[in-house]
């Protein structure tokens, strides 16, 4: 459910990582931290409060004073995680990484997880999600499946069909099925560790979708979806969870905040 959108002291918070790469805007040209628009709707539709999280120099000390300012945090699409980090090389499809955004990304998911944060993650989102809990990835799906279904290219969305698993998060958000805005030429492999398949795909059986097993982490929202959701904004199913996930957050902190002062 989402939060109380009348009152705009009650909205939760929601950091969403960003691009930073170079951009063309007007008669510019420059290194830009950038992203698209309908990712701050999706969080502020839902009722939440959307800020941007740029790629920057972190460590564990700067990643925890960002997430002193958030209810919640979003992982957002991208390029391709960096394969060593999951102790492969680079399959020939595989992007250029981007280091720095693979680093802040990682620092940031690690430690909204050590603070119970609600965490969604969204396509590539998804996969920093995997690795960082020490999955692995399929680099490039058409090499297992035999065809490019779930990356059309041309920034063409693929219509997949999903299936989600009874009893998880995912399922109680948005039902035994649902149709999912597809853009990825890679997937999940092996599982990080404490997180769970919630959904895959309902022809080939690709994984769409994973969270913290809610048996052994009942208090955790952490959920990440393979999908873009934000391409069809006319279900808000998934921000709803995230932003209501964070208000309740939010709420806790505060309680806790009053019962040391």
């Amino acid at each position: 459910m989402a939060s109380n959108v009348s009152d705009p002291v009650c909205r939760p918070v929601l950091g969403l990582t960003t691009y930073l790469q170079q951009a063309q805007t007007g008669v510019w040209d420059v290194r830009a931290s950038f992203l698209p628009a309908i990712y701050l709707e999706g969080v502020t539709r839902a009722g939440g409060i959307a800020t941007l999280l740029p790629p920057q120099p972190v460590d564990e000390t700067i990643a925890a004073r960002v997430l002193d300012g958030l209810d919640g945090l979003i992982i957002t699409g991208g390029r391709d995680v960096n394969p060593s980090a999951y102790g492969q090389g680079a399959h020939p499809t595989t992007d250029q990484p981007a280091l720095d955004r693979d680093a802040w990304e990682f620092a940031l998911v690690r430690g909204a997880l050590a603070r119970n944060m609600p965490v969604l993650g969204i396509c590539r989102g998804a996969q920093v999600l995997n690795v960082a809990l020490g999955g692995t990835l399929h680099q490039h799906l058409p090499d297992l499946l035999g065809h490019t279904r779930h990356q059309a290219g041309n920034a063409i969305f693929s219509t997949s069909a999903v299936r989600t698993v009874p009893g998880t998060r995912t399922a109680s958000l948005i039902g035994e099925t649902s149709d999912a805005q597809c853009y990825h030429h890679q997937a999940i492999a092996e599982l990080g560790r404490g997180l769970i398949v919630s959904a895959q795909d309902s022809v080939d059986g690709v994984i769409e979708a994973v969270e913290l097993d809610p048996v052994q982490y009942p208090n955790a929202w952490v959920v990440a979806v393979q999908w873009h959701p934000e391409e069809r904004l006319d279900d808000l199913r998934l921000f709803a969870g995230v932003v209501g996930a964070a208000g309740s957050f939010a709420s806790r902190r505060g309680k806790e905040t009053e019962r040391v002062t």
